[in-house]
């Protein structure tokens, strides 16, 4: 197969059946190679993605994107834990044939990601973990009452909560946050769904969970893995992704210097390319 839509405000929706369940997914990219699956944030669609992230690995590679179960178009409700959204994601790639992926986890999806290469080793050729850390983690069972923060702000100034959870109220980081969401409204038709209150409520729940729940033996997981983070991160400590670095086997760490949660995206113009060299084998 060969895909042939170069922008994501273009690329069409698919679904896929899962073990009785639609999944709702979108593809970009060359169509050839090892796909880049994407694992994304709590409260998110696929019309949260990026395009400058989406469409500058896609340039390079297969990416697919989608959502997992209970969000946005795909069917069934949102499980409690992390572990099941990982089991999902594992059904989901399995569902599309393939037998080895590279992982693009953001936030949510990238404890997501960790419970994929825990769970099924032999999927995963390489992964990428952005502005996340590892399950017990201190401080990760807070999200509830960071997120309930920042939706009072938003709503206060009628704005995204994301401009509080995301960017620095810098100059730079609310420039950053006015281009990142010009950019996610870049597409107008064939919309995902909106996410559920229960599909709110029930990752927020999972999130806790995981923060609550033993360290995992992350040595297990061999695969290369890049990390990368703003060196302030307020829903997920920067010291949180250097912890799970040093924890990990394989792991290249990136952090971003004045800004936080979504330092990926304000740094895109150079995320992307530590991206791309990574995915090649070519990092430092």
């Amino acid at each position: 197969m060969t895909t042939t839509t170069t922008t994501w405000k273009d690329v069409p929706t698919k679904t896929v059946d899962v073990g009785g369940t639609s999944f709702a997914y979108r593809e970009l990219g060359t169509g050839t190679g090892v796909p880049v699956v994407f694992l994304h944030h709590l409260m998110a669609v696929l019309d949260d993605w990026d395009p400058q992230i989406i469409e500058g690995i896609a340039a390079r590679h297969h990416v697919i994107a989608f959502d997992n179960r209970g969000v946005g178009a795909s069917g069934g409700k949102v499980p409690g834990t992390v572990e099941q959204m990982g089991s999902d994601a594992i059904a989901f790639i399995r569902a599309l044939g393939y037998q080895k992926v590279d992982l693009f986890g953001f936030s949510l999806g990238g404890g997501v990601a960790q419970m994929v290469a825990l769970q099924a080793p032999g999927l995963i050729r390489r992964m990428v973990l952005a502005g996340t850390g590892p399950r017990g983690g201190g401080g990760i069972e807070r999200i509830g009452a960071i997120t309930a923060l920042a939706y009072v702000k938003a709503a206060l100034t009628f704005s995204d909560a994301r401009d509080f959870l995301f960017f620095p109220r810098t100059s730079q980081g609310k420039r950053a946050a006015k281009e990142y969401f010009r950019r996610l409204g870049e597409r107008t038709a064939d919309r995902d769904s909106k996410i559920s209150m229960q599909a709110r409520l029930a990752q927020i729940r999972a999130i806790r969970h995981a923060g609550l729940s033993r360290p995992d033996d992350l040595s297990a997981i061999t695969a290369p893995v890049l990390v990368a983070n703003g060196d302030h991160d307020l829903m997920v400590d920067s010291s949180h992704s250097a912890d799970m670095a040093r924890r990990l086997p394989d792991a290249t760490l990136k952090i971003y210097p004045d800004s936080g949660h979504g330092g990926v995206f304000q740094h895109h113009e150079t995320f992307v390319p530590d991206v791309l060299a990574f995915l090649a084998g070519e990092q430092e």
